[in-house]
């Protein structure tokens, strides 16, 4: 193939002409939206938590589309495998409401509509100014592979990773008292 043909292959190649990894990547992502936004909406707190895998596993899917597989995994294996079941857990031991929960509604709707897209646009103009002059080298190595997230996580995120766990642990400890006290009065 000869370089003038190569060049009319990549400049074809545009917006206009996504590819198939590209429209999966598209489609995957306003699922995961959906989702995400079904996780909020919904007024039971066990739908919300089932819509939170839904959104969590798009991102698994995301990041395998974007072959960064051990990020997938991670993904997979921590926040849908434990968080959620952790808040499952955290729901069922301290039998919080399973269904719809009238003092659980405060009447608050527009102004928490307000602040959250306050805060949306906040963080969006945040990212994007932090972001605007960051350019992603393509001959380094590969961002999404083990040796890279693995530096990267235990140079500049040991820290946060531990506070996490140690929270979790702390909300964990917390449920079972909470259910031991409510069994005690019983």
């Amino acid at each position: 193939m000869s370089t003038d043909t190569g060049t009319a292959a990549l400049a074809a190649s545009g917006f206009l002409s996504p590819s198939g990894i590209e429209i999966a990547f598209l489609l995957v992502g306003v699922v995961t939206l959906g989702a995400a936004v079904l996780t909020v909406t919904t007024r039971q707190l066990v739908h919300a938590a089932l819509w939170l895998v839904v959104a969590l596993g798009g991102l698994a899917v995301e990041y395998l589309l974007l072959t960064a597989e051990f990020i997938a995994w991670v993904q997979v294996l921590i926040y849908v495998g434990s968080v959620v079941v952790l808040l499952l857990f955290g729901l069922m031991l301290t039998k919080a409401p399973i269904g719809r929960s009238p003092d659980a509604d405060s009447g608050n709707r527009p102004v928490a509509l307000a602040v959250a897209g306050a805060a949306a646009v906040a963080l969006v103009w945040v990212v994007a100014d932090a972001f605007r002059s960051t350019w992603i080298g393509v001959r380094g190595q590969v961002q999404g592979s083990t040796k890279v997230t693995g530096e990267m996580l235990f140079r500049y995120w040991v820290l946060p990773f531990e506070a996490l766990s140690v929270l979790l642990l702390a909300a964990l400890v917390g449920a079972i008292v909470l259910s031991r006290k409510g069994k005690e009065k019983d």
